[in-house]
Formats: structure tokens, C-alpha cells, sequence
């Protein structure tokens, strides 16, 4: 006798739906594990880091850089490099956990920073900042000790020094203290989109929207 043959089934409405659902489920933890492990989206909401970053401006931060937090832990696993002078990195508020701030690293461990007349020092020597953006001009308000002047601190083990690139709008360590680094979310990499709506546009006028996209801000790599 032959063997009777098994007649395969025919896929029907049923396996169609399982599989557009099983894709969307693997799409949704390929996107979750990206957004916990690797890059994750933020957008600008203040001028604290003009011109460098504009409110508007949306980025993309790499989480991977600095390593992983593990958790009621101190320090870092899979930890490439720690955060250098200079770089442009997201961290959790320290005086409201529930905020995310952007800002510039100053001073690392062992960096003895000073301001003097609006001017940065680094262990005695000014900080060549080219970045940098005085809403106020250069006049220096004697009131303003905090934000003009600051005395020689030293950064302690495990800690930051930040400042936002707007100096004169920035809410920054010169009056709320050091950054953990155990904080750190990640360091700022790109640009991806931009859009300025400070110009007073409805959400229904959908036909102005080009308009306001900064397009050559699109791509712009931060540094």
C-alpha cells in the first residue's frame, strides 16, 4: 500500500493575523531593547545649551558609551570610556529624579574648577570654549556670584562638573552641585530632527509645517 499523503494546511485568515502580531511583537522588543540598551530619542525643551542645541531640537543620545548602571550598585559594567571634558550628556536631575537634564561636562574627577568673571578655569589654566553663548554680553553682575564667579572647587571621586553652553540661562552646577556619574543617561550623538515653533503656529495648520523644520540642523553631530 502507498502511503497516504498529509495534505499541508492551507494558511488562513488566522495564521496571516498571528504573524502580523508576532512581528509587531518582535519590532516592539528589538525597539525596547534599543531604546534600554543603545540609543534613546530626547527632545530640547529650554535655551541652556544655545546655540549648541535649540529648544526644539530633537536627538539622539548613545547609552552605551559610559556602560550600565546596575542597579542599588556603585559604578559602571561594559563601560567603553567614562564621560570626558567636554562632552554633551543627558543625566537624571539630582535635585528632581524624575527630570532629565542636558548639559556640558566642565570638570571630571580631580579637576579643580573656578570661574572668574565669567571665565572657566581648569586646574589654573582657562578653558578654551568656543562654544560657548553669553545671553547678557560680557557685563559682569557682582550680584550674580554663583553664576559669574565661583571660587575654586574640586571634583570629587565618581562626580561631574556641568554647565549649559548659554551661561548666563543655565541652571547648572554652579548652584545645585555635582553630577553623580552613576546618573548619567548617556552622551549626547546627533541631531535627527528640528522644528521651531516658537512662531505661534495651530497644530491644524499642517500646511505650515515645512516651513518651520530647521532642515540644516537635521544630521548635525554634537560636540
Amino acid at each position: 500500500m502507498r502511503p497516504t499523503m498529509r495534505q499541508e494546511p492551507v494558511p488562513g485568515r488566522k495564521g496571516k493575523v498571528r504573524e502580523y502580531v508576532e512581528a509587531f511583537a518582535v519590532a516592539l522588543l528589538i525597539a525596547l531593547v534599543v531604546r534600554t540598551l543603545v540609543i534613546q530619542a530626547f527632545k530640547i525643551p529650554s535655551s541652556s545649551m544655545e546655540n549648541t542645541l535649540l529648544i526644539g531640537d530633537h536627538i539622539f543620545v548613545n547609552k552605551f558609551i559610559y556602560g550600565y548602571h546596575v542597579p542599588f550598585t556603585k559604578g559602571r559594567i561594559l563601560q567603553i570610556r567614562p564621560p570626558r571634558r567636554g562632552d554633551i550628556i543627558v543625566f537624571v536631575f539630582p535635585e528632581d529624579p524624575s527630570k532629565d537634564f542636558i548639559k556640558r561636562v566642565i570638570g571630571v574627577p580631580g579637576d579643580t574648577v573656578e570661574i572668574r568673571s565669567k571665565r572657566v578655569y581648569i586646574n589654573g589654566a582657562p578653558l578654551r570654549e568656543n562654544y560657548v553663548r553669553f545671553a547678557d554680553g560680557d557685563t559682569i553682575d557682582a550680584f550674580v556670584r554663583g553664576r559669574d564667579n565661583l571660587p575654586p572647587v574640586k571634583v570629587p571621586r565618581g562626580k561631574l562638573f556641568v554647565m549649559g553652553d548659554n551661561r548666563d540661562r543655565s541652571y547648572d552646577s554652579r548652584f545645585w552641585g555635582f553630577v553623580d556619574q552613576d546618573a548619567v543617561v548617556g552622551e549626547a550623538m546627533f541631531i535627527y530632527f528640528s522644528i521651531d515653533w516658537s512662531g505661534g503656529v495651530g497644530w491644524a495648520e499642517v500646511w505650515r509645517y515645512p516651513d518651520l523644520v530647521r532642515w540644516s540642523r537635521i544630521g548635525q553631530v554634537l560636540h
